[in-house]
């Protein structure tokens, strides 16, 4: 009768559960030891815990960026520096640097300093302009900028010669911005047209043109009129600025003034550089870089731009000129760091015992008396069995042995040994060796002669154009010399089994002057140790620091004065950036830097070329050796050019610095600006790169 409707019962759970949880309940709680809701306690008790910690954590960020705000805003904060960079050459940068410095004084009359405070926005800015067409002025006047404000003219929109409102050199100079790091960004758009509909959709097409070369946080802003900048100037107090990690790394001065205090030894002076101190403080016991010096004593001075005006009480001295010293800090000799550049190596370190005349002449006769055979194959010429490499020295009798059916030639190398073995053959060998360096690496460098033609200089130049393209097309391939047997032409090389797994001691084959470079034993180490030093330096524990913020005068002792004259030159326009060097910072290295061509330089690149390298605040020039950047091997083949569309790796002797930093490359060109050459970073610091020149050998 029930048939479908037959009752059916769910089947019995125990059979998913475990045997030790179905006879829980049969097991007294007490005798297990373990309290009734134990588990419980102990999870509520790791999440209070997890609680706690993530609350400590945020409290301590909360800490650190109200300390990072009220460092930079406020009366004991530097001014913040703007600086106005035209994209094109129809921007009128300099009258929108009068107005910005008119309306940030809240004053009607023309400014007579860069640096101005106002009380109206409890702010101190700085205005500076970056002169058009020079490169090098640009790009250090971005390194130090807070706000990096492009200026676009809204008549270039209507320009029909050109398809973008950024000309050529506006393109390139934001290229060299983005390869060092961009600070904050805005765009001051003029030349608005004052109807209001226009107005907008006129600068909805400025900000459509600018916005894919800029970083995405970029403001814009209108700047024709008092109420444009007044807005501005609001929100600029309010906005949080960064800048890029390489410039937080070490304290730096971008000068008010400099002048030059005479010593009494020739050819040399003192520089004071007055200015506010940025980043971190700064002790009068580290050197300091505008090329590498000490300093003989800080002056702290009276903030000359106050946001209010109070009486210093703390006034130690007054100068005629009407400059208070607040308070000044001489170096202590014991702790001074010196100004160290190259090692002094020991002469005994790795002594070796001298053998004695007896063992020599037994050791001669031995080697006369050995006679070294190899099985070659058949047909070999003596000429050919030169180049064969074999793994062992086979002994006389192997040798016989190997040799019983005639299958290959035995060459007794006695005889060749005893031919030419004087030292003249080695002064043939080292000169067509120096030969061969200078056809592979040098030999198209340009002669230095002046007195060149026109029509040599055009040689030279196509000379150097058909070897860029022979070597990108034929790499390492190099012709066999005709003139002279191969074995004496490349008798510095050696043939590898394997370019990645056969052995190479760094150590090997070095000149006596490598020793005076300086070496890490772990480099991480080291920089984590430098960089710990210098937070503890802005904890404010130590007494000879100035405090970041100050306004403060450096004395650089020992300068040239030939390098003081031009920094200080009336017809320089740029501001002196003393930036202080971390530990080590002084001395001279082997660094490897990436480096890849810049996409608006032609012109082939030698390894060995005379390069102008900007790295993070420091400038140096030097003749680089490319190489490329193997991954997982411990040698480097040697590039004899730069090439486009890839990434080399650079290696200059220099002054040791601290990743990360970014790296501009420029050429210097003849009665020209220097072009722009490279782009790329610092990636490490290691003497023992083992960098190798190959050949392949054709003909």
């Amino acid at each position: 009768m029930g048939g479908a409707r037959a009752q059916v019962n769910k089947p019995h759970k125990t059979r998913f559960a475990s045997k030790a949880s179905r006879h829980a309940h049969k097991i007294d709680k007490v005798r297990t030891g373990k309290p009734e809701g134990s588990h419980r306690a102990a999870v509520k008790g790791a999440r209070a815990a997890r609680v706690q910690r993530s609350k400590a954590i945020r409290d301590q960020k909360r800490a650190a960026l109200l300390k990072e705000k009220r460092s930079s805003v406020g009366s004991s904060s530097a001014p913040h520096v703007v600086v106005l960079f035209g994209l094109s050459s129809s921007a009128n940068v300099r009258s929108l640097a009068k107005d910005l410095l008119t309306i940030a004084s809240g004053d009607e009359e023309k400014p007579t300093s860069s640096t101005v405070a106002s009380p109206t926005y409890k702010l101190r800015t700085t205005v500076l302009e970056a002169p058009y067409g020079d490169l090098t002025s640009c790009m250090e006047l971005a390194k130090v900028a807070d706000l990096l404000a492009f200026v676009l003219s809204a008549n270039s929109l209507y320009d029909c010669d050109s398809s973008s409102p950024i000309d050529d050199f506006g393109s390139q100079c934001l290229s060299v911005f983005r390869a060092m790091g961009l600070p904050s960004t805005a765009v001051f758009i003029r030349d608005l047209p004052s109807e209001n509909k226009s107005r907008q959709e006129l600068k909805k097409t400025a900000i459509s043109f600018v916005s894919p070369e800029l970083p995405e946080d970029c403001k814009f802003y209108a700047a024709d009129t008092k109420d444009d900048l007044h807005k501005f100037m609001w929100l600029f107090k309010e906005q949080h600025l960064s800048c890029p990690h390489w410039r937080n790394q070490r304290p730096y001065v971008m000068s008010e003034e400099a002048c030059i205090k005479p010593d009494d030894s020739s050819g040399l002076c003192t520089l004071l550089v007055s200015g506010y101190l940025r980043a971190h403080n700064l002790s009068v016991n580290q050197l300091v870089g505008v090329g590498d010096f000490q300093l003989g004593q800080i002056d702290i001075l009276k903030d000359p731009f106050p946001i209010n005006e109070r009486k210093n009480s703390n006034a130690m001295d007054s100068e005629d000129s009407g400059i208070q010293i607040v308070d000044t800090f001489v170096p202590d000799p014991s702790s001074q760091e010196p100004l160290l550049v190259e090692n002094t190596p020991d002469p005994l370190e790795g002594e070796q015992t001298w053998p004695t005349e007896a063992e020599m002449e037994e050791a001669y006769l031995n080697n006369k008396q050995r006679k070294l055979k190899r099985k070659l194959p058949r047909g070999t010429s003596e000429y050919q069995a030169a180049w064969i490499v074999d793994d062992t020295d086979d002994e006389d009798g192997d040798s016989e042995n190997d040799n019983q059916d005639g299958a290959g030639m035995v060459i007794d190398e006695q005889d060749h040994s005893d031919n030419g073995g004087d030292g003249s053959d080695m002064d043939v060998v080292s000169h067509f060796t120096e030969k061969f360096d200078e056809e592979t690496i040098g030999g198209t460098e340009m002669a230095d002669d002046e007195n060149l033609t026109k029509e040599q200089i055009e040689a030279e130049i196509k000379k150097i154009k058909e070897a860029n393209a022979e070597d990108e097309e034929f790499p390492d391939e190099v012709e066999t010399p005709l003139d002279v047997p191969a074995k004496r032409r490349f008798a510095k090389y050696r043939g590898l089994k394997s370019f990645r797994t056969s052995s190479w001691d760094p150590k090997e084959s070095l000149p006596q002057d490598y020793a005076r470079i300086f070496a890490f034993d772990n480099f991480t180490r080291t920089q984590k140790h430098v960089l710990a030093k210098m937070a503890e330096r802005d904890e404010g524990t130590l007494k000879d620091c100035a405090q970041r913020g100050s306004f403060v005068r450096l004395h650089l002792k020992n300068v040239p004065t030939e390098i003081a004259s031009k920094l200080v030159h009336p017809s320089r326009r740029l501001p002196v950036v003393v930036s202080g060097l971390l530990q080590h910072e002084s001395k001279i290295s082997v660094l490897h830097f990436s480096i890849k061509k810049h996409d608006y330089y032609e012109a082939p690149i030698k390894s060995k070329d005379s390069l102008i390298f900007n790295v993070g605040f420091r400038q140096f020039t030097a003749r680089p050796l490319f190489s490329t950047d193997n991954i997982n091997c411990n040698k480097h083949k040697m590039e004899r050019f730069l090439h486009h569309g890839r990434f080399s790796v650079a290696s200059v002797y220099a002054p040791i610095c601290f990743p990360p930093l970014p790296l501009i490359v420029l050429k210097s060109r003849d009665g020209e600006q220097p072009a722009i050459a490279a782009v790329g970073s610092l990636k490490s610091v290691d003497p023992d790169r083992i960098i190798l020149k190959k050949i392949v050998l054709t003909g």
